[in-house]
């Protein structure tokens, strides 16, 4: 009995996503070899944050053999940018998604570091808070939009990941309406999108998600784009709703086609 219970415990662990500490040190990361910071720091990462996460599923979606692809989540809460890319590296050992990141995250003194290890794609949009700090926004600009550098990795081969709600929204029951950006972004690239949700299942009452709440990702199903759509704009609304009902399944949250914002989508955004 003794010796079945660690092989148990393993085969738990195994089955939520979530490996042993034991693990996360030892786990081969060969698509990181040469690049000891990179694999060290995902390590100290997903151990710091192992606390956080409570099950990872459907990691078969996601594996570094089906790039490229554009995975499309919903956004809770702040660590969700740092936390979600991070463990993605170690389960698609040392392969990264390159999600779009608001450039705010790269004033954060550790934090902008660590999110530019994952080399993402830096959107240039929001003001940042406070509004002094404005004087370093251009510095973060690239020469191609957001939306031209991830057609231009997906092309290369790399899979993308992208937030639709393009907020953080606390809302514990309703999914923002999204943008279509990731519709278009499938159809003209020829790449499927996988829906992620993330889900809170240890919140309670109607109160806005915290950031530091537990919370469990689940992966979905491919979802391919249409082909030589005839009218560009009208297959991209109808695959964003598509896109952002399967994301409403795999969060628990429900989608609200006609609300772009809720109560809580910048709360302590």
């Amino acid at each position: 009995m003794e010796s079945a219970t660690p092989s148990s415990s393993q085969s738990r662990r195994q089955r939520s996503g979530i490996p042993g500490w034991r693990e996360l040190w030892t786990q081969p990361l060969p698509l990181l070899a040469g690049q000891p910071t990179i694999r060290t720091v995902c390590r100290v990462v997903t151990s710091l944050s192992r606390w956080q996460i409570r099950e990872i599923h459907g990691l078969e979606h996601i594996a570094p053999e089906r790039d490229p692809f554009i995975l499309a989540l919903n956004h809770s809460q702040r660590p969700e940018a740092l936390v979600v890319p991070t463990w993605l590296c170690f389960h698609r050992r040392g392969r990264m998604v390159h999600f779009l990141a608001d450039w705010n995250f790269f004033l954060v003194p550790v934090v902008g570091w660590v999110i530019r290890l994952h080399d993402p794609i830096v959107v240039v949009r929001k003001d940042a808070k406070p509004k002094f700090l404005n004087r370093f926004k251009e510095r973060f600009r690239d020469h191609l939009s957001p939306f031209e550098e991830a057609q231009r990795r997906l092309g290369q081969g790399c899979s993308v990941g992208i937030f639709p709600e393009a907020t953080t929204n606390r809302h514990p029951t309703e999914l923002l309406r999204g943008q279509a950006g990731v519709a278009r972004l499938a159809i003209d690239s020829r790449v499927p999108v996988v829906p992620g949700g993330i889900r809170f299942p240890e919140h309670r009452g109607g109160g806005p998600i915290q950031d530091r709440e537990r919370f469990s990702v689940h992966f979905g199903e491919p979802l391919t784009p249409p082909v030589n759509p005839g009218d560009p704009g009208e297959a991209a609304t109808i695959f964003h709703e598509q896109i952002m009902r399967a994301i409403s399944t795999l969060s628990g949250k429900q989608w609200q086609p006609t609300s772009r914002r809720t109560k809580y989508a910048f709360a302590k955004a």
